[in-house]
């Protein structure tokens, strides 16, 4: 085997794409080798998702596309930049607009009565503002089911149709996207630059939880 050949068959190892230099299987995840390295992509999509979601109406959309950004990065396929800012501009149209403005509106109405219930003029403000919390929660983690649902090919309504399906098959995994938006949520309330973590790992959840229901089928 010459130099060219040893390089081939050393790239091929490493992506999982070809034969191994050893006996062993192929890595799951090729592109997710170094801890530290994942770490810094998780924080790099969160800050693109922040960029590009920065106009609220467009969240949707940037979650749709980092969660596609970091699925090709884990996979060791190409990741670029301009892949990301890609896919975000295809998510927009005609429906992440759409999308975007129906979550942002259920949004201000959830907090609204959030914060109207915890000011006391309404009787049973407690049980509204609980309601409320819930409603938040139950929303940003039907975002997050249908954003990694997003393709371009079969667009929003696809994805949006199966979230009680997908749910209802991985009780569990939607459970893990509720703990990653409400860790959004909570860094976000602490420091609100931390939302690029919070963003950035709420995407790789997202990444994750299927992943993990199709290694345990």
């Amino acid at each position: 085997m010459n130099r060219s050949q040893l390089r081939a068959a050393r790239q091929a190892d490493a992506s999982g794409s070809g034969p191994t230099l050893d006996d062993r299987a192929p890595a799951r995840y090729p592109g997710a080798k170094g801890a530290f390295a994942l770490f810094g992509e998780v924080l790099w999509t969160g800050l693109l998702i922040t960029i590009a979601g920065l106009p609220v109406i467009t969240l949707p959309a940037a979650l749709a596309a980092g969660i596609r950004h970091l699925r090709r990065y884990v996979n060791a396929e190409e990741s670029h930049t301009r892949t990301f800012w890609h896919d975000w501009r295809q998510a927009l149209l005609p429906g992440g607009l759409v999308v975007g403005a129906i979550t942002g509106a259920a949004a201000i109405v959830l907090a609204v009565d959030i914060l109207v219930a915890q000011s006391g003029i309404l009787p049973g403000g407690q049980a509204i503002a609980l309601i409320g919390w819930a409603g938040l929660l139950i929303g940003a983690t039907a975002l997050l089911i249908t954003a990694s649902a997003w393709t371009p090919e079969t667009g929003w309504r696809t994805a949006a149709s199966g979230i009680l399906r997908t749910a209802a098959a991985d009780p569990v995994g939607a459970v893990y996207l509720a703990v990653a938006a409400v860790l959004a949520g909570v860094l976000t309330w602490m420091l609100v630059p931390l939302i690029l973590a919070g963003l950035g790992c709420a995407a790789f959840a997202a990444v994750a939880v299927p992943a993990r229901q199709r290694r345990h089928a």
